[in-house]
């Protein structure tokens, strides 16, 4: 049974922040709520204080010590100094918003759960990255602030976690959910040599090119060029209760892309699926682990 969506000021500003984007403006009644699925990790809290394994900590490149920009950085606790890890870098999505249904997007790097559902905490190290502000002084909470700033922060802190923690230049893996989504294409594609650093990407929630939002370089023409630098690398793709959307768009514009599809069996627009056991997530962590095998 089919029952129409309200068109309610929570769902106008959702879609204006990219943050649930409705198929059509209908859903299935019996597309169930996520949180009738009990989680199995928990995220840890960034704190302060060193690098260690098991921690994840608050940090910042040293040309922003003086602002409020920073990043996450989680060693695996399986880290060892001398050894090689490889890396999942992510995107936040935009925020703050909450929806009926009990989901929150705050736009802050330290509550995305991705990288750490996806590694269950072992084997890889995850960073979680900054949007920067127009103003150089803060993260940027809703859409893109300074795209070039963001990319060079970006190049700059995968060289950092590289050089000092053992990350592995030939296994790094971009991943984001919702605005983060876009952001694989819109920033880790923005240009030759940040699109060179990528093994593959992981894209929850919205895709670069799908729909046209309000910022510079959202049109199909920009979003194809970026498109460009994929050059064959894969790109595991997922949305909550349908990726039609993406899978279409992309047949239609790169049919010869290295894609898996998958969609995500409930109406959360939200990145905590990769918390709980599903069968999802085990089919994204063996794609991630056919790749580095």
């Amino acid at each position: 049974m089919l029952k129409r969506i309200p068109i309610t000021a929570d769902l106008v500003m959702a879609v204006s922040l990219g943050l649930f984007l409705p198929i059509t403006l209908f859903a299935e009644e019996t597309v169930p709520n996520i949180r009738t699925i009990p989680m199995d990790l928990v995220v840890p809290e960034m704190v302060s204080g060193e690098p260690a394994a098991g921690r994840r900590i608050r940090g910042v490149l040293p040309e922003y010590f003086d602002t409020d920009i920073h990043h996450a950085l989680y060693l695996p606790n399986d880290w060892v100094k001398g050894r090689l890890y490889p890396v999942l870098v992510e995107y936040a999505g935009n925020g703050p918003f909450r929806n009926r249904f009990g989901d929150v997007s705050t736009g802050r790097l330290d509550d995305s759960s991705l990288g750490y559902g996806i590694s269950g905490g072992e084997k890889f190290i995850w960073i979680c990255l900054p949007f920067i502000s127009q103003d150089h002084q803060r993260n940027q909470r809703q859409w893109w602030g300074d795209v070039e700033a963001t990319v060079n922060y970006c190049i700059q802190a995968v060289d950092y976690v590289c050089k000092e923690f053992g990350g592995d230049r030939s296994a790094l893996f971009l991943t984001g959910f919702s605005r983060g989504s876009i952001a694989c294409n819109f920033i880790g594609l923005h240009n030759d040599e940040i699109a060179s650093l990528w093994k593959g990407f992981i894209c929850h929630s919205h895709y670069d090119g799908v729909q046209l939002w309000n910022y510079s370089g959202s049109d199909g023409v920009s979003a194809l060029e970026r498109l460009t630098r994929l050059k064959g690398r894969p790109q595991f793709i997922t949305h909550e209760a349908s990726v039609d959307a993406t899978q279409k768009y992309l047949n239609d514009v790169h049919p010869d892309g290295n894609f898996t599809f998958t969609r995500i069996p409930f109406k959360n627009h939200t990145d905590s699926w990769v918390l709980r056991g599903l069968t999802e997530r085990t089919q994204l962590r063996n794609w991630l682990r056919d790749l580095i095998e």
